[in-house]
């Protein structure tokens, strides 16, 4: 798909100087969100942190190499309005950001974003997209035929006398990329492939590779699970408890992206004492949920 202009601003292929602009409007955007949908008794949202940016960037530099076609942006003559930064995993078509500037409805920008990210998974057989609760975002996923699949966050102090000590899950490394793409493809059918070699440079990586099941965790940078993928649920859950083991004792930990056929992941959330909270959606498009599987945000 070719750049599009209607009467006042342009829908193009996105380049790498429009990463900065794309990252402080995605940081404005969702911050106000987060404001907007804020739980009782949680502390304040932040904007991010130059870390955190510096992060976004450089995976958002990522995909524009790996998936150039699938990258766009929406611009007028006072910069960047919009963005959809999409990317294709064997013949799985996934979203990775999409986001518009408030206040722009009725103006077509966010139809059109979307329109260009979808037309580069034409042909996969199935599309995977992390949803927030923004109701005009969840429409356009549900108009575009997904399921829309409620998710679930649990987020708080992990005590330590709660944590669970667990066995023969290591530390991994690049040399693991093999044994992760395997993981992917049983569970959601596509494997991560160049993702997970700028993820192994990001985050602490954990493996579990036994007779019985193998899986690997991503943990955050606050700990918890970034991703998690495991072939059955007891590793999926010695994966989960060894990535909160990497929280802080004074700082709360998210336990997000957990769709109901993740419910094991609740439990070792409620566990720990974690409230629960639902929030957003995972829309799926010619496929289940997988399972034992916590999506990435941005990366699925």
């Amino acid at each position: 798909m070719a750049a599009h202009r209607t009467s006042d601003y342009v829908i193009r292929p996105m380049t790498r100087d429009d990463v900065a602009a794309v990252e402080r409007l995605s940081d404005e955007t969702f911050h106000d969100l987060d404001l907007r949908t804020r739980r009782p008794g949680w502390e304040e949202p932040r904007r991010r942190t130059e870390d955190q940016a510096a992060r976004w960037r450089a995976r958002a530099e990522h995909l524009l190499r790996s998936d150039p076609r699938g990258c766009w942006v929406a611009e007028d003559d006072a910069g960047v309005l919009g963005a959809a930064v999409s990317m294709k995993r064997d013949l799985t078509w996934l979203l990775g950001t999409y986001v518009v500037r408030p206040g722009l409805q009725g103006r077509g920008v966010g139809r059109q974003l979307l329109e260009a990210a979808l037309q580069y998974g034409a042909g996969c057989l199935r599309g995977m997209i992390a949803a927030s609760d923004d109701p005009a975002a969840v429409r356009r996923y549900r108009l575009a035929g997904f399921t829309l699949h409620p998710t679930m966050l649990l987020h708080g102090v992990v005590p330590r006398s709660r944590l669970e000590v667990v066995e023969r899950v290591r530390d991994g490394s690049a040399g693991d990329i093999d044994l992760m793409n395997s993981v992917d493809r049983q569970v959601r059918d596509a494997a991560h492939g160049v993702d997970h070699e700028l993820l192994t440079t990001t985050h602490r990586l954990v493996v579990a590779d036994r007779p019985t099941g193998s899986g690997y965790a991503y943990v955050a940078p606050a700990g918890g699970a970034y991703l998690l993928a495991a072939t059955n649920r007891r590793t999926a859950t010695d994966l989960l408890w060894e990535a909160l083991a990497a929280s802080s004792p004074t700082d709360a930990v998210t336990v997000d992206h957990v769709t109901a056929v993740n419910e094991w992941a609740l439990d070792v959330g409620l566990a720990c004492g974690l409230p629960l909270w639902t929030s957003g959606y995972l829309a799926l498009r010619g496929m289940r949920p997988p399972s034992p599987y916590l999506h990435s945000g941005a990366l699925l």
